[in-house]
């Protein structure tokens, strides 16, 4: 058996495309994903009982089903009650809604683990509820579970490879495309795994560097 990575790699437009895809959708899932997991965090330790309710629903379904099945349910499933949306759309839904469940959680544990003298001694400099939160709870709370975060951004990234399925022109879509027309299916998956796994430690280790600067050391 002889190996033809050449093959693969002469089709570098089509990788650089779908590397391009693959940031660009855990770029906006992060941001967005993460914004929701704040919000949901927020809810479920400090909250009203009915929305600590709904948002525990949605926590518990997204948890407790596979990623492919949120991603079909949203893309195929989605047009019968009458909502249509291109491949990349519903792949960012899908990849928000999935990260945001787990940040939720992640989150939480931190919101849960702030010392409840430093939520009196907010009370006392007569700071809102709002305020508390956003500054005197969150901050700590982000620097805590951050190495948590990261790891479930990159799980989120790494799922990304599912979104090739409904025709998103991510890196697994392009080491298929390649394949299939030279048939060089060992080559091109071992180049797209090491891809990923440069993709992964590098964001990770992007991540990890942004992470104390942002909420502080």
């Amino acid at each position: 058996m002889t190996f033809d990575f050449w093959a693969i790699l002469s089709e570098w437009p089509l990788l650089l495309k779908g590397v391009a895809w693959t940031l660009g959708l855990t770029a906006i899932a992060t941001v967005i994903g993460m914004a929701l997991g704040i919000g949901c965090a927020w809810a479920r330790a400090w909250g009203p009982g009915w929305l600590r309710w709904v948002v525990g629903t949605y926590v518990e379904l997204i948890r407790n089903t596979p990623f492919i099945v949120q991603l079909f349910f949203i893309f195929f499933g989605l047009p019968a009650a009458g909502v249509k949306l291109t491949p990349e759309v519903a792949s960012i839904i899908a990849m928000v809604l999935n990260l945001g469940a787990y940040a939720t959680e992640i989150i939480r544990a931190g919101v849960e683990a702030t010392p409840k003298g430093q939520i009196e001694a907010a009370a006392s400099l007569a700071l809102t509820r709002a305020q508390t939160f956003l500054r005197v709870v969150l901050p700590p709370a982000m620097k805590k579970v951050w190495p948590a975060m990261v790891s479930q951004i990159i799980i989120v990234m790494l799922g990304s490879a599912v979104c090739g399925q409904i025709s998103v022109e991510e890196l697994s879509y392009a080491a298929n495309l390649i394949q299939s027309r030279n048939f060089r299916a060992f080559e091109a998956f071992i180049v797209a795994t090491a891809i990923y796994l440069l993709l992964a430690v590098g964001a990770r280790r992007l991540f990890n560097w942004a992470g104390p600067r942002f909420f502080g050391r």
